[in-house]
C-alpha cells in the first residue's frame, strides 16, 4: 500500500478528518489531501508527527519490512541457539562417558594391582635350603634382590646353580634347585 493511502486508512481509523489531522501537524487540509492523493509526500519531521499522532512507527507509515527481517533475524538466531545446545549436550555426554571410563579404569587399575601385590607378597622373597649329596652338606640361600650363598658349592656347582635359579620367582628356583640335587643322587630339605 502507498504512502497515501496508508495516510487515508490510518486517519479514518482514527476518526479523523483532513483537517483534524492538519492541525494536529501543524500543516494545511490542502497538504493531507496532496499526501493522500500521492501527488507529494511528506518530509522527515512530518514523517515523525504522523507516526505520533496515528500511533504507527514510520517503518509502517513507509511500509518498510522490518518486522520481516526482525523475524527472521530472530528465528535464524533461535536455530544456531538450538544447534549450539545441542551440541553442547553432545560434548557433554561425551565429557561424562569418558570420565566414567576413567573411573573404571583407575578402579580396574587399583583392584588388579593389589590383587597383583598381593599375589607376589604371597611369594618367598628368599630361601634357605640345606642339601646334601653323598655325606657332603650344602646350605644354598638364594634371594629375589639376585643373591646367592652357598660357601660349601665348588665353582661349577655355583655357576649352574645360579643359572637355574629365577630370580623373579624364589618358589620356582627351590624346585629346580632340589630337582639338581635329586638327579644328582641328593636331597633337600
Amino acid at each position: 500500500m502507498d504512502l497515501g493511502n496508508k495516510i487515508l486508512k490510518l486517519r479514518k481509523e482514527k476518526g479523523y478528518s483532513q483537517e483534524d489531522l492538519a492541525e494536529k501537524l501543524g500543516v494545511t487540509r490542502q497538504t493531507i489531501s496532496n499526501w493522500e492523493l500521492g501527488s507529494t509526500q511528506p518530509n522527515p519531521e512530518q514523517l515523525k508527527g504522523l507516526s505520533k499522532i496515528l500511533n504507527v512507527s514510520i517503518d509502517e507509515l513507509l511500509d518498510n519490512d522490518i518486522k520481516a527481517v526482525i523475524e527472521e533475524k530472530v528465528s535464524n538466531t533461535e536455530k544456531l541457539a538450538g544447534i549450539i545446545i545441542k551440541i553442547l549436550k553432545v560434548f557433554g555426554i561425551l565429557i561424562i562417558i569418558y570420565i566414567l571410563l576413567l573411573i573404571i579404569g583407575i578402579i580396574t587399575f587399583t583392584v588388579f594391582r593389589k590383587e597383583s601385590s598381593e599375589s607376589v607378597s604371597n611369594k618367598a622373597a628368599s630361601a634357605t635350603l640345606n642339601c646334601s649329596i653323598e655325606d657332603n652338606n650344602y646350605t644354598v640361600t638364594i634371594g629375589d634382590d639376585n643373591y646367592f650363598d652357598c660357601p660349601e658349592c665348588n665353582e661349577d656347582m655355583q655357576i649352574y646353580l645360579k643359572d637355574i635359579t629365577d630370580w623373579a620367582n624364589i618358589d620356582h628356583s627351590v624346585e629346580n634347585i632340589k630337582t639338581y640335587f635329586r638327579e644328582n643322587g641328593g636331597n633337600c630339605e
